[in-house]
């Protein structure tokens, strides 16, 4: 139910406004992907009547464009080589610059870190308001490749949306701790920064965080509508009851001339009420 509010948020934004609607299948990490999970989301979004402009982009086939990028930010002396692991940091948030002026050590592997000054980054979030970092001061130095060699998301997204031309960027607010670092290395890149917009995460009603086995989206189209009713409503809108047995591409029209964002809660979390409930 989480991915499916937070996707359709995405996709009606992008429709009311004219947009292009972009579908990335974000799989960097070849090694922890379960087989056959990119093509059961195909399929879940199809079911529920998601329509993407232009080819699937997947991240594990660009992999010479994100090679370029940090050969950009190393030959300009931005990122140095970092031997440490969560164990020897003793499990800290914020890096505290052990290997930033240490020279690179011979054998092992090491993470590849940007260097980050310090100041603060804002971030306009279309609906959150102004957030504020010190990037330097939160996080410190960050990793734009890890030690296995397998280049961290951060730098990829950035890649990936400027190479698209993403103009506006829709998703959850647990995401949005992370926006700074993507706004700085868009600017070591030389790289437009989107628009923004953090949706609030769906919580249970307990206040824990959602649960899939309890929550979970059948690919099932029959039961695509009450479903897609019920996102509607938690985005903020306020959908007839009898949208709930319209027919998918009815219930989408309905969805995208009724869409504002700013009807959407401004909060971090929404709490998510009994599935039986009005």
């Amino acid at each position: 139910m989480g991915s499916l509010y937070t996707a359709a948020g995405a996709y009606l934004d992008a429709r009311a406004h004219g947009g292009r609607f972009l579908l990335r299948i974000e799989d960097l990490d070849r090694p922890r992907e379960v087989a056959g999970s990119a093509a059961r989301i195909l399929a879940t979004l199809r079911a529920f009547g998601f329509e993407w402009d232009g080819p699937v982009v997947r991240q594990h086939e660009r992999g010479e464009r994100y090679a370029a990028a940090l050969d950009a930010l190393q030959a300009r002396g931005l990122c140095f080589l970092c031997g440490c692991s969560r164990v020897r940091r003793g499990g800290e948030t914020r890096y505290p610059g052990t290997c930033r002026d240490r020279a690179a050590s011979a054998g092992g592997r090491s993470a590849v870190r940007v260097r980050v000054e310090p100041g603060e980054i804002a971030v306009f979030d279309r609906l959150q308001g102004i957030y504020r970092q010190d990037l330097a001061a939160a996080a410190g130095d960050f990793i734009v490749k890890r030690r296995d060699g397998i280049i961290a998301y951060v730098l990829a997204v950035v890649v990936d949306d400027a190479a698209e031309g993403v103009t506006d960027v829709v998703r959850g607010a647990d995401l949005l701790d992370s926006t700074p670092r993507q706004v700085y290395l868009q600017r070591l890149l030389g790289l437009a920064t989107p628009r923004y917009a953090h949706l609030p995460v769906l919580l249970e009603a307990d206040g824990g965080k959602l649960a899939k086995s309890r929550r979970s989206v059948r690919v099932d189209a029959d039961s695509a509508a009450p479903q897609l009713h019920r996102v509607f409503t938690l985005l903020g809108l306020r959908p007839p009851g009898e949208l709930r047995r319209a027919p998918i591409a009815a219930a989408w029209s309905w969805a995208i001339a009724h869409w504002d964002l700013h009807g959407v809660p401004a909060r971090p979390s929404l709490p998510l009420q009994d599935p039986q409930d009005p």
